[in-house]
């Protein structure tokens, strides 16, 4: 038997064996989109250095400013943001963040979601019942008369960023977002981490949400977990480690 002839059957038969197993030849869409989603008291502009390290890496960075107004208005946010990518979409929350993507990352752009010292709800659960189980160090936040929530500036840089520049701490809590209280008790509604695979980072030295309540959340879900040395704000202090851990979580949530 002629040699091509020979590899041509094998070829031939390889195909078959593939196709009766239910196995494809062909090759898994990339994930090059990356959808960023801020917590509480801070806006996007603090996911500047991770979304240049993703941009220079390849990868095409949207980062959601939320009204914080509630978090249905939240949601839909982030949601508009993930309908706007052409391809499957890692989705990263930070803090209050992680309660967003949970709900928003049913979307089927999404093919993974990071935590980054966020909060992962289960469903019927709120970030505020998880606060209720382990609470957190911090003791600066205060409400509005009207329902708003901020940090004392005198207590800001200790508890939500001890690990950042004095003046930039400063800057930070002079220019915090305030977000609307309600919508830190709505329970999600369907948890996308249940169905869809997980990557998360413990910040060991937060104030602002107890890590160990990360690492119950993110041992509950079963998601890949990382821990740095950091305060709360690891996506700003850590950029390093987080953009490594998306793009771990890119290559690990193929589609």
């Amino acid at each position: 038997m002629k040699l091509s002839t020979c590899f041509a059957r094998t070829s031939m038969v390889a195909s078959l064996s593939f196709a009766a197993f239910g196995f494809s030849t062909a090759q898994a869409t990339p994930v090059t989109h990356v959808v960023l989603v801020h917590g509480y008291f801070a806006d996007g502009s603090g996911w500047q250095k991770v979304a240049e390290m993703l941009t220079r890496d390849g990868y095409s960075v949207s980062v959601v400013q939320e009204p914080e107004t509630s978090f249905g208005d939240d949601v839909k946010a982030t949601r508009r943001v993930i309908d706007m990518q052409n391809g499957p979409t890692i989705l990263v929350g930070h803090s209050y963040g992680g309660a967003v993507i949970t709900e928003a990352g049913n979307d089927d752009n999404v093919v993974g979601l990071v935590y980054v010292a966020a909060f992962q709800p289960d469903t019927g659960e709120s970030a505020l019942d998880l606060v209720k189980k382990m609470p957190s160090a911090t003791n600066g936040i205060k409400a509005t008369a009207d329902g708003y929530l901020y940090i004392d500036q005198a207590e800001f840089h200790a508890d939500f960023c001890a690990d950042l520049p004095a003046k930039e701490a400063k800057f930070m809590g002079m220019s915090q977002v305030m977000p609307a209280a309600q919508g830190f008790g709505t329970p999600i509604s369907n948890a996308a981490w249940k169905t869809k695979p997980t990557w998360a980072m413990v910040a060991t030295d937060d104030k602002a949400i107890n890590p160990d309540l990360e690492r119950f959340m993110y041992k509950r879900s079963g998601s890949t977990t990382v821990e740095v040395k950091s305060s709360h704000v690891a996506y700003i202090s850590h950029p390093a480690e987080v953009t490594k851990l998306i793009e771990q979580a890119a290559a690990g949530a193929v589609k």
